[in-house]
């Protein structure tokens, strides 16, 4: 299949305890394996176009990125990335060239709908490298525990990205000064009486120039659980407005009201978007900008060293899109930092590859820490921060280790 001409895609699948069908006709067995990081058990299974994924629910699918391909590379195959999906009624069958996007609501001039080949052929395309990452990415460490999906911290992912600037299509529907907000939606719809996933950014976040309806995906067609034909990409915020199997765009002149706006993804609204363990915000927020996350991804947690052998360690950084300034490192739980090198820089919303070089000088445990700072001089806490809800983690990760 040539990556700039999508076909129709037909998703097979089965329970994550089952078989899971690929979407080139083989069968994978899934396995259950223990990961002592989370809550339990987890399985592990291959779905369509995917390797082999941690699997939190099969309906929705919920598959998380096993660790060890955060060590492959800056950029996520696709094979690997998350899936996350919050209602059961996912779409199976989509034509690629067909697919239509309508446009409209009470603040367009004028309402359209446009193809994926019309997309492709009528705008200028445009390429970023950016981070997806899930809201509740690492809620499973969360402590005391809270509710959903208990994620580690494979729920996040960095891609290349081609498509079309949001702000050139909203520019055909002749935009009010009424308009206030955009809303989005996809071809997944709840079931059972769940509510409709649908998303809102404010009219000067849409017309941005970042915000992307995007076709392509590390040089192919975006993959089908990961939204295929055309998603709708908002660098520096949380996956939770990236839209997948985009369909319909409203231009409407009032607050979107439904259920994923309140109650859902909305965190204190304090500094910290953090409360006391165990007790309730007085006020919230919609979730909007990642805060600065970095992760070592050589090395993981209990592995053994040798005693005078130099060691190179690798991580990733990321923000919201100021970039990394800076990453700092500790093998000593962080009482003394040192810092690290870092790599090429692929665009102010990609990860940014990190590296150090760590000899232990004796036998014993030692507790490697990074901390990263972007431009602006934001950082992460030492400390994890609580929110019931389970979002936006970043604090400073242990990963100890022994030297023998």
């Amino acid at each position: 299949m040539h990556p700039s001409h999508p076909t129709r895609r037909r998703l097979v699948m089965g329970g994550a305890g089952a078989l899971a069908a690929s979407a080139m006709g083989g069968l994978a067995r899934a396995a259950t394996v223990d990961l002592p990081i989370v809550n339990g058990h987890r399985n592990i299974a291959v779905y369509p176009e995917k390797r082999p994924m941690i699997v939190l629910t099969s309906r929705p699918p919920q598959l998380e990125t096993p660790w060890d391909v955060y060590n492959e590379g800056i950029i996520t195959p696709n094979d690997a990335f998350f899936v996350r999906y919050h209602n059961a009624g996912i779409p199976t069958t989509i034509d690629g060239d067909k697919h239509r996007i309508s446009i409209g609501g009470n603040a367009a001039g004028k309402s359209f709908s446009i193809s994926v080949a019309e997309l492709r052929s009528q705008f200028k395309p445009v390429e970023l490298i950016a981070v997806n990452q899930c809201s509740g990415n690492s809620r499973g460490l969360f402590t005391p525990r809270v509710q959903g999906g208990q994620l580690t911290n494979g729920a996040m992912g960095n891609a290349k990205w081609v498509g079309v600037p949001l702000k050139d299509v909203l520019a055909r529907a002749e935009i009010k000064d009424s308009a206030r907000f955009v809303t989005f939606n996809g071809l997944d719809n709840g079931v059972f009486g769940a509510a409709d996933l649908v998303k809102r950014l404010t009219i000067h976040h849409a017309m941005d120039g970042e915000v992307m309806i995007a076709y392509q995906m590390n040089g192919a067609d975006i993959p089908f659980l990961n939204g295929f034909p055309v998603k709708l990409v908002v660098p520096g915020y949380y996956g939770t407005y990236w839209v997948k199997h985009l369909s319909e765009i409203q231009v409407i002149d009032h607050e979107l009201d439904n259920f994923w706006t309140n109650p859902a993804y909305r965190i204190p609204d304090n500094d910290c978007a953090c409360v006391e363990p165990g007790t309730a915000p007085k006020a919230t927020r919609p979730i909007g900008r990642f805060d600065v996350r970095s992760f070592i991804t050589s090395v993981t947690d209990g592995a053994r060293l040798h005693v005078g052998q130099p060691f190179k360690v690798r991580g990733i950084a990321f923000d919201s899109g100021l970039g990394i300034r800076e990453v700092a490192w500790s093998a000593d739980g962080g009482q003394t930092w040192r810092e690290a090198t870092l790599g090429q820089e692929l665009g102010r919303f990609s990860f940014r590859e990190f590296t150090f070089g760590f000899t232990p000088s004796a036998a014993g445990a030692y507790d490697l820490r990074v901390r990263a700072f972007n431009r602006a001089g934001e950082s992460q806490p030492m400390q994890a921060l609580w929110n019931p809800a389970g979002y936006m983690r970043n604090v400073v990760e242990s990963v100890k280790v022994t030297a023998a």
